[in-house]
């Protein structure tokens, strides 16, 4: 049990280095070192994979070139033009800066109930992002969250998606997908509909295969049913296992250590991301498996995977279809049956692909989507497209780690490769900023396999002095009143809570072990607080100075602006008091402190990240930001949708690119 700050800084420092003298500085004199931290560098980490994964491939490298593919193939979008990557294509995350507001959508009555705000506080649809708007909660002094609030938005920065459209069918001839228009009452400039934005930031990808739980609010489950992000919550997925060509058996199935296969099955569904309102997984299988991958985008031909089947000077794979790379990457009773299997078991994945209160905002907006007659007649292939393309995505981002910074070289005992203001920053960082107490280990996050092992919950005394239970690596820090966004705090499609510690606490051990897959480590009594409401998983820090805008709602925009928060402890210390995290208190740091922070925060940036280098390179893709006009005005493309706005971003090979500009600067 964790019952204060100390003793949560007594248990996670430990004094391994001894420092040769005290620190000196005219900015603030003598400075006693803090107890210096064990240093642990990723690159003697093991990165998390599934325990039965040779049950399902058969050809590791031919799946990583499957998953590399199909996350950054623009075909996967209804529009043919949003990839995975399309939001996370700069160091795993996104740069963009027009059309990149949404308003507080996610917002919620103190009774639990929907409560969307539709209105924009900053600016409206296709508004261009400029410097002077943030951070989005402004004081007249930045060391003082009592001091005069200038001015404060609860408009989120996030990732502009597809239009919202309604899904009309797979041209069973060309495989052009079909869509009808429909108008979006929030994203739309004078009638005409611009591109919907999600509701929470984008966080990186990269390194994102140590986290036990993905997504801010944790509902990418560890646990990969192979059909959506849910894993064991879903008692309707199943997927089809084929014992011959003709003999087919709809099976549950469980892969650990999985949850960026969970997540990687949740945008293509989604009307935000990169989907018409109500396609299906087999149906987005029927488009794409007899497609040439990467067919629209030029693949360099020194790209680290994909390379050796690159087709350049001209675009795509000189594979011909996505049905040959399944074929070898996965083992065949997964794919080998050739009749059709009648209606496809994705009812309960259609559903639960509205993952974060968008079905109540639709309610709320009395625009529920529309039934339409389920296509019958998937192939084995089309029925298990999911777990095709969640298990590959995965092992493709499982190659996404970033462990050749000046940190690990530090850590790994090279003196020289931090610079002394760096190591001014780290003693801080791990010691009376309090910044490991969340951001620990060498991942810098404790969400994650290593650091929550078999202590998914934990007792701790919060913000207001009274004990609680939560969800180890979830953590309220009052960037915004909690009711803005429940994070962890909300319920999954199948009136679940997504917070672990609330699910033991309401429905007992037995359903906590069906619904997680193992027994809680601790017994939470009925009745007993949990403090989970506006908590959100403890993001990793690793090439962070590439990564703005931060938090879970984008609205800070440089490393200082995340400082100075953290240093008057939180925007909304008493809106959030009872669920917040102790260590957002008053930390006093001096101005050349925080620079120390920062420049410490720095080292954590490895430069093949940033130069787009192997294994950060990848194919050509167009790049939307915003359309054609202004928040006032836009171009419609004839369609009633306003015309895209695009960049090109070039096809890196394994020696990189020009680095692209980080946000806003």
């Amino acid at each position: 049990m964790k019952t204060s700050n100390s003793y949560r800084r007594a248990a996670r420092v430990v004094a391994l280095l001894t420092l040769a003298s005290t620190i000196h500085h005219p900015a603030f004199g003598q400075i006693k070192p803090e107890p210096a931290p064990k240093l642990e560098s990723l690159r003697k980490l093991k990165v998390p994979e599934p325990s039965n994964l040779k049950d399902f491939i058969r050809d590791k490298q031919a799946a990583i070139l499957l998953g590399k593919a199909l996350f950054w193939d623009m075909q996967v979008g209804s529009d043919g033009r949003t990839a995975c990557a399309s939001c996370h294509f700069h160091a795993g995350a996104d740069n963009r800066s027009k059309n990149q507001l949404s308003p507080g959508l996610l917002r919620f009555t103190s009774a639990g109930a929907a409560n969307p705000d539709t209105t924009f506080q900053l600016g409206g649809p296709n508004y261009t992002l400029k410097q002077r708007d943030f951070p989005f909660h402004k004081l007249a002094d930045v060391n003082n969250r009592q001091s005069r609030v200038l001015s404060s938005v609860n408009d989120v920065v996030s990732s502009q998606g597809v239009t919202l459209t309604d899904f009309a069918g797979i041209n069973p001839h060309t495989l052009v997908e079909r869509g009808t228009f429909v108008f979006d009452p929030i994203f739309n400039v004078r009638g005409v509909n611009t591109r919907r934005v999600e509701p929470r930031n984008t966080p990186t990808v990269i390194n994102a295969v140590f986290n036990l739980r993905n997504f801010w609010d944790g509902r990418a489950q560890e646990s990969f049913n192979g059909i959506n992000p849910f894993g064991l919550r879903d008692q309707t997925a199943f997927v089809w296992k084929a014992n011959s060509k003709n003999q087919f058996t709809q099976v549950p199935i469980d892969l650990d250590h999985s949850s960026l296969a969970s997540q990687a099955v949740g945008p293509p569904l989604s009307n935000f991301e990169m989907s018409a309102t109500g396609r299906l997984f087999p149906e987005l299988g029927r488009k794409l498996l007899y497609r040439r991958p990467l067919s629209t985008q030029q693949v360099h031909r020194e790209d680290s995977v994909l390379g050796a089947v690159s087709q350049a000077p001209n675009p795509g794979l000189r594979v011909p279809t996505y049905a040959a790379l399944i074929q070898q990457a996965f083992r065949p009773e997964w794919w080998q049956g050739v009749v059709n299997l009648g209606p496809a078991p994705a009812t309960a994945a259609d559903n639960a692909a509205d993952t974060i209160g968008l079905a109540a905002l639709s309610k709320a907006l009395k625009h529920p989507k529309k039934p339409r007659p389920m296509p019958i007649d998937f192939t084995h292939m089309e029925s298990n497209f999911s777990l095709y393309f969640g298990l590959a995505i995965q092992l493709y981002e499982a190659t996404l780690v970033s462990d050749q910074t000046p940190f690990d070289s530090y850590a790994e005992g090279n003196a020289h490769a931090l610079t002394s203001l760096q190591q001014q920053g780290l003693e801080l960082f791990f010691g009376r900023a309090n910044c490991a107490n969340c951001h620990g280990g060498a991942e810098f996050t404790k969400a994650t396999v290593s650091h929550i092992k078999n202590e998914r919950l934990e007792r701790m005394i919060m913000g207001n002095g009274a004990l609680a239970v939560y969800d180890n690596g979830f953590y309220n820090i009052g960037v915004r009143p909690t009711l803005d966004d429940l994070g962890v705090g909300g319920k999954d499609p199948f009136g679940f809570p997504l917070a672990e510690s609330r699910l033991a606490r309401d429905f007992g051990e037995k359903v906590f072990e069906d619904v997680i897959g193992v027994a809680p480590n601790l017994k939470v009594k009925p009745g007993e607080r949990v403090a989970v409401n506006g908590a959100f998983k403890t993001p990793g820090l690793r090439n962070v100075e590439l990564t703005a805008p931060y938090f879970h709602n984008g609205g800070k925009r440089t490393l200082r602006e995340v400082v100075d928060f953290y240093n008057r402890g939180g925007d909304f210390h008493e809106q959030n008091i009872n669920d917040l995290d102790p260590d957002i208190e008053n930390l006093r740091l001096t101005d050349y402190e925080k620079e120390a922070l920062v420049a410490f925060m720095k080292s954590l940036t490895d430069e093949r990240v940033r130069y787009h280098r192997a294994p950060f390179d990848h194919p050509q893709l167009l790049i939307i930001n915003g359309h054609v006009g202004t928040e006032s005005y836009v171009t419609n493309d004839g369609t009633g949708k306003a015309t895209d706005q695009i960049t090109v971003l070039p096809a890196a090979g394994r020696n990189g690119i020009t680095p692209l500009r980080n946000f806003l600067e």
